[in-house]
């Protein structure tokens, strides 16, 4: 598939569920999140329906998101019947990490490639502070069972948040000095709860660069990746940079994303979404809107002009 603009669309990301088990303060609010009822989530057998799709229509990357994939009851089915489809040539998954000690083996059965993994500080203390749960060395292990099982390579997302975790920065880039881990540092960006939290708590990637000026820029092996990819010297791992705030990636998406609710989101920070989750209940031609909605894929983000999504990260899929 490729967009109006020469994009090529080979990259679908599907969250499977809006719930998570921890309650991040730049994406859960205080009050709770409120409930969706069980009918308006798309089922395991309309996810493999609408996954197959996309894949006769030119998708060849998966990525499985949430919420927290690993609250999803049936998960490794969804897995299995995903991965076991012709033309998918990465099956990857976004989680926290906290499952991912007793599910990893399965998970790579089920035919699951790799793993990122959301983590913002190495400090048990700030740990519970930002998720509101203790529970980092479940994180720790589940990394080291992902390690172990093969399902690499392995990311950590680390969001950058100004007064918590910059003072974290070259703890995190040593992680990279001895082990095949990649460290990827992303911009808080200003959607759903952190549209308050972004003006006081911002700070730009350069501060990485700033610390560790030892860091050497290395090839990008894909360009439409939003990291920008560097290494310490003899470094075994790499050290990402994501932008999305102060340097804008868009001329290079070829993303788009399907809510747990079974909307198709053509960009992140638009707030337009195609209910393919109805069309699929009433018998029309998925793949026809599909089409008909990737002509209409932004050209970029506006976020510089103050059009912001006010749906919180777990609502879209991470």
């Amino acid at each position: 598939m490729q967009d109006s603009y020469g994009r090529k669309i080979n990259y679908l990301r599907i969250s499977i569920t809006d719930l998570c088990n921890l309650r991040c303060k730049y994406c859960m609010p205080e009050e709770g999140i409120p409930k969706v009822c069980h009918e308006n989530i798309l089922t395991i057998e309309e996810i493999e329906e609408v996954v197959k799709a996309f894949v006769s229509l030119g998708i060849n990357k998966i990525r499985i998101t949430g919420g927290e994939p690993l609250v999803r009851n049936g998960v490794l089915d969804i897995v299995q019947r995903i991965g076991k489809l012709d033309g998918i040539k990465d099956l990857a998954m976004t989680t926290n990490g906290i499952l991912l000690k007793e599910q990893a083996h399965d998970l790579k059965l089920a035919g699951l490639n790799r793993v990122n993994i959301s983590l913002d500080t190495l400090d048990e203390d700030k740990y519970a502070y930002i998720t509101g749960r203790r529970k980092l060395k479940d994180v720790l292990d589940g990394i080291q069972a992902a390690r172990k099982e093969g399902l690499q390579p392995i990311k950590i997302n680390t969001v950058l948040v100004g007064g918590f975790n910059d003072d974290e920065i070259e703890d995190f880039v040593r992680l990279t000095e001895k082990q095949d881990i990649d460290i990827r540092f992303i911009e808080l960006m200003p959607i759903g709860n952190a549209i308050d939290l972004e003006s006081k708590y911002y700070v730009s990637n350069q501060l990485v660069l700033d610390k560790v000026p030892e860091l050497a820029e290395v090839e990008r092996d894909d360009i439409s990746s939003p990291a920008i990819y560097y290494r310490l010297p003899n470094g075994k791992g790499r050290v990402g940079i994501i932008n999305p705030i102060s340097c804008k990636f868009c001329e290079y998406c070829n993303r788009i994303r399907l809510t747990a609710q079974g909307k198709l989101k053509l960009c992140l920070h638009s707030n337009e979404e195609i209910d393919l989750k109805e069309s699929l209940r009433s018998g029309q031609d998925i793949k026809k809107i599909i089409l008909n909605a990737i002509e209409k894929k932004p050209e970029s983000h506006k976020l510089e002009s103050g059009q912001y999504v006010h749906k919180n990260m777990y609502q879209i899929g991470g």
